[in-house]
Formats: structure tokens, sequence, C-alpha cells
């Protein structure tokens, strides 16, 4: 079973190795420094320069657009599933459950919504998906209100140290701790 491997900038060193992956995608604050995990194929690593905000218009921060999400659905679709693909954001928590949850969609869209934020936040219950993302990727993705609506419904995720990286299957057969 594959999935997708969520984690705090950290641990995604760790992360790659333990699960094997080969692609990610990082979402972090433009101009954010890091260095890629050696194991993590150049040509299969999407940087996307987004801040962890709700609205536009918040100084320099850089809210989530469409084309932020665009890119998104685009990596998750190119992505060759045969390893766990990994996303990451500062802490593991808003941004990137957000790009995993559309990441899942974009590769299984016939999966529920509901089941798919409940299994979110079985494997995280510390997950608060960034619901700008969410929203956007609701209306590329054509779920109608589905995914907002299913977010919503698990609500704020546990206060977190950023130390909880999971592993969000794409598929609804079972769902595992990262770490």
């Amino acid at each position: 079973m594959t999935g997708i491997v969520v984690s705090p900038l950290a641990r995604i060193a760790e992360m790659a190795v333990r699960h094997g992956c080969r692609e990610m995608l990082s979402l972090l604050a433009k101009g954010q420094d890091f260095h890629r995990p050696a194991v993590i194929d150049r040509a299969k690593h999407l940087t996307i320069g987004v801040n962890d905000i709700s609205f536009a218009g918040t100084g320099d921060l850089i809210a989530p657009q469409e084309e932020h999400v665009r890119r998104i659905i685009d990596f998750a679709r190119d992505w060759d599933r045969t390893r766990p693909l990994l996303i990451h954001c500062w802490m593991g928590v808003s941004r990137s459950p957000a790009a995993a949850l559309i990441a899942a969609l974009a590769v299984e869209p016939d999966q529920d919504d509901d089941a798919l934020a409940a299994r979110l936040r079985r494997v995280s219950p510390f997950a608060t998906p960034n619901l700008r993302l969410v929203e956007i990727g609701d209306e590329a993705l054509s779920r109608q209100g589905r995914l907002v609506a299913a977010v919503r419904s698990i609500g704020r995720g546990a206060d977190a140290d950023g130390n909880a990286p999971f592993m969000l299957p794409t598929r609804p057969e079972s769902a595992q701790h990262a770490d």
C-alpha cells in the first residue's frame, strides 16, 4: 500500500529514508531555505512558496492561490505511486495536510470526502488543514463543497509541537502513523 507521508520540515530526511520516498512536495514561505534529502529525485521535487494564512492581503505574506493548488494537483497526478509521496511544510500541521487531501483526491477522485477527512483525523489528531488550500482544492477538483464540509466536520486538530509525521493512505484500506 502506498500513500502520502506528511511531515514537518525537521523530519523530512528521516521520513524520506524510512518510507523510501523519491518524490517530495514542499510548501514553505517563499525564500525559506532547506536541504532536499539526497534520496529525493531533484526532478521529482516541487517547492511552492506559500505562507500558512487563510486570506490574501496580509502584508508580504503569500496566501494560497489557484495556481498553487493547480501545481499540487498536477504534481500528484504525475506521481508514479510506486513509493510514498512526501509532503511537508514547516510544522506538518496545516499546509501539508491540506495538500495531502488535495493530492489524494487528485489520484483517487472517486473516494468519499467525509471518509478521507475521517481517515486524516485517525492518522493525525493534530492536523488542521489550511482552509484556503482546501477551499481552492475543492473547487479545482469539482468536489461541490464536499471537501470543505468534510474538513470542517473534523474540526481543528489538537495542539501540536510540529513533531508528528503521519502516513495518509490514498485509499481507505488502512491508516497508520509514520513514525
